[in-house]
């Protein structure tokens, strides 16, 4: 029952949990089978992450992003006939240039928070309760929109794919958000394993894409080779005026590819020491991974002549392209994609939990949510995610251009408190170099603030 550790101490065995009753010993199996053996709290110290394996989990949703990102930009300009299809470059290369400014300004939140430097930690600190709370609520929206959304459009790269199984979009949709659910309630370190594989088989497949297509357009390659059917690029109606508004909204649907951007901040403690210079590095090749994706498939589908059309992706129809004939080239990108879109989510399934432990430890949540399950996990963080996203997801039919427009504006009011927060804090603190750090999260608060109220403005107009 108990183990003697050393002269003075002692701790508890798995037989100190063994029930009595037949009936309870076949319930603790099943669920052992099902979550794994409880860990002891010694154990998770050694669940922290390294750096390859940190960049798998927390960058997951933010990589993923360049699935989609250009498709919204392009569902909007094509609003003004297809010849202006190529005014979405420019507006790429504009949202990968606020990227980076929200990559510095959160590198800068890591050093001043080690501990971990969400919005809500920030926003406590340094406005206030009732920002913090606004920028909590943002936060816990923007996660359960995470899940959907990412695996609403890994459903779309499969059916893309395999145009048979569009019939069953938001079944697939529902049995993924179980199965992520279920590995992360067996810890942090198991799930870690599982998501890096297809993370990296991502960013491998994406590079392949980029460099081929490079390589295609530069010997001569055009585009409109699919014969699906539809009209060629150019010859696409406009339906309405191109205007400053149209330009707007194009560029709030573009921005969704900075979501998942503070993942990294939130989660600093999940990192092995030390834990803050990690993460900054982390966030560092995250960001540089991500405008480099966004922008080049902006790019290509540009150049390409590639249209939304329903049923298929604009990555799917970007592949299709650039491999050509190579049917084995193209659905190991579509599954990739579809594996990183479905493992996205575990970025919102440790940021939910951890930021519902620490409002219930503030007073704003239950206790429950507070409480560290056998494996080490916030058990009932992950499961009221996995339950309030499915239902998200079978409520909107698993159509991502549908959740969306409800995606980005959250986050968005989360980045602005967040580095409002950060201005605050330098000000107050006159820590070393606090002149040159107050500059950056004050510039990053006035560009992602403007960018709410953009979002704000293009989404009920």
């Amino acid at each position: 029952m108990l183990r003697t550790v050393r002269a003075d101490r002692y701790r508890a065995t798995l037989e100190a949990e063994r029930p009595s009753t037949l009936t309870g010993r076949w319930r603790q199996r099943f669920e052992w089978l099902l979550f794994g053996a409880p860990l002891s709290s010694e154990a998770e110290h050694g669940e922290r992450l390294p750096k390859w394996k940190a960049l798998a989990i927390f960058a997951s949703d933010a990589l993923s992003s360049s699935a989609y990102a250009t498709e919204e930009i392009l569902l909007v300009l094509v609003l003004a006939g297809s010849g202006q299809l190529d005014i979405a470059l420019p507006i790429a290369i504009a949202i990968a240039l606020l990227l980076g400014m929200v990559v510095i300004s959160y590198r800068q939140t890591v050093r001043a928070y080690p501990q971990g430097g969400g919005s809500y930690s920030v926003s406590r600190e340094n406005l206030g309760t009732g920002a913090a709370l606004v920028a909590a609520a943002a936060l816990l929206t923007d996660y359960i929109l995470t899940v959907a959304v990412s695996i609403s459009a890994g459903t779309l790269a499969v059916t893309s794919a395999f145009p048979e199984l569009a019939g069953w979009r938001v079944e697939l949709a529902v049995a993924g958000i179980l199965l992520i659910t279920l590995i992360n309630l067996r810890g942090v370190r198991e799930s870690g394993s599982i998501f890096a594989i297809p993370t990296y088989l991502f960013i491998s497949a994406f590079s392949a894409l980029i460099l081929v297509g490079l390589v295609r357009l530069a010997t001569g390659m055009e585009g409109a080779t699919l014969g699906s059917g539809r009209p060629p690029a150019e010859d696409l109606p406009a339906v309405e005026a191109l205007s400053v508004l149209l330009i707007l909204r194009a560029f709030a649907s573009g921005a969704t590819a900075l979501t998942g951007v503070e993942a990294i901040a939130n989660g600093v403690m999940a990192f092995r020491a030390p834990e803050s210079r990690n993460a900054s590095m982390t966030m560092a090749w995250m960001g540089i991974l991500l405008a480099t994706f966004f922008v080049s498939a902006t790019f290509l589908a540009t150049r390409l002549g590639i249209v939304p059309v329903e049923g298929e992706s604009v990555l799917s129809q970007i592949g299709r392209e650039v491999f050509g004939g190579i049917d084995a080239a193209y659905y190991f990108l579509q599954a990739t994609t579809a594996l990183v879109l479905f493992l996205a989510a575990n970025t919102a399934f440790n940021d939910f939990p951890r930021l519902s432990s620490i409002l219930a430890r503030d007073g704003y949540m239950p206790r429950r949510f507070m409480f560290i399950g056998d494996r080490l996990t916030f058990s009932v963080g992950i499961v009221v995610l996995g339950v309030i996203s499915a239902i998200v997801v079978v409520g909107f039919g698993a159509d991502t251009h549908r959740l969306i427009p409800l995606y980005a504006i959250g986050v968005f009011i989360a980045f602005t408190l967040s580095q409002s927060g950060m201005f605050v804090h330098w000000r107050r603190t006159h820590e070393r170099g606090w002149r040159r750090a107050a500059i950056i999260n004050g510039l990053g608060a006035v560009a992602t603030g403007i960018v709410a109220l953009i979002v704000g403005f293009s989404k009920f107009t």
